[in-house]
């Protein structure tokens, strides 16, 4: 048996150390992350939707150090203040600081938001994706389910499941998950579709893969663009579902405040005291109106074909 002496190639590659391996793939994706930041501020709109929504981010994560009153505090010898120095955004009937209460309600739409989001992506592009792969008995089961749920409209389908379910946060948030997920589901097949047949994947089946392996690691990945700015486009959706559940006394319960409550219950003052109704309203359209900005900065970045 013959042992060469001769000492082993070491290649420039080997001697790397992963410590340094690890800074160059920081390094790139620091440098991708500036360029895509690079990208949605070269678009007004994108940049004011996005700086909307960090602040809402930020208000409800400091609420307890910007709100200037207790928003649950009755005052009522100071009830139906207008905006002044004691209460920037006036009083409500009961006394309570209407900016204080706005702050606050800022934590319930984004939970809700947040909670809807990461629900209802997962399901959406599962359920495509397994519809548009696999195609036959399941894309006709599937999709005639998904058809179920889209002929009725998203606000009337979610009051009729929080009827069933009772008022309440938590049940205002299945509620619209469940109203959620067909458009993404939609979405995910359509994408799926164009994919199946694919040179790349016919490559991939006839190494051995699986259809597992080929959907989580081929299908899934490019599907992803298309859903992240559908579900960014649905949040807007989301508020407003959200803020017309609160107004019917279905969502988050008093004394807690919800925009969408606040505006039923100053309602009954609209005439006189203005900004019960208008400063939560005002609150609900702009960041709707951000949701829908941020989503169309997406799709003109993620998504190619909008070039």
């Amino acid at each position: 048996m013959n042992i060469s002496s001769e000492p082993p190639v070491v290649r420039e590659s080997m001697v790397r150390t992963p410590p340094e391996k690890r800074a160059g793939r920081l390094r790139l994706r620091g440098a991708r992350l500036a360029g895509f930041l690079l990208l949605m501020l070269r678009n007004p709109l994108t940049a004011i939707g996005s700086a909307i929504v960090l602040m809402l981010m930020l208000v409800a994560i400091f609420a307890p150090w910007i709100a200037t009153h207790d928003p649950l505090a009755q005052d009522l010898a100071n009830a139906l203040q207008a905006p002044g120095a004691a209460h920037w955004f006036g009083s409500d009937e009961f006394g309570r600081d209407v900016f204080s209460r706005l702050v606050y309600g800022s934590r319930i739409t984004l939970y809700i938001v947040a909670l809807v989001s990461v629900t209802v992506g997962p399901i959406g592009l599962l359920l495509g994706v397994v519809a548009g792969y696999y195609g036959g008995v399941v894309d006709t089961v599937l999709m005639r389910i998904t058809d179920i749920f889209i002929s009725f409209p998203s606000l009337v389908l979610a009051l009729a499941f929080v009827a069933a379910l009772g008022p309440g946060l938590e049940h205002v948030v299945i509620a619209i998950t469940l109203t959620a997920w067909p458009p993404i589901a939609r979405l995910a097949r359509a994408e799926t579709l164009s994919l199946r047949h694919a040179d790349f994947v016919s490559a991939v089946k006839l190494q051995g893969a699986s259809s597992l392996r080929i959907l989580l690691h081929h299908i899934v990945p490019l599907c992803l663009p298309s859903v992240i700015i559908r579900i960014t486009m649905n949040m807007a959706g989301i508020i407003l579902t959200a803020a017309g559940l609160g107004f019917l006394g279905l969502g988050a319960q008093p004394p807690d405040p919800e925009w969408g409550a606040m505006i039923s219950a100053g309602r009954r003052y609209m005439m006189e005291c203005w900004w019960l109704v208008t400063i939560p309203g005002l609150a609900i359209l702009i960041n709707s109106l951000a949701f829908n900005f941020l989503g169309d900065g997406l799709r003109d970045i993620l998504d190619p074909r909008t070039e």
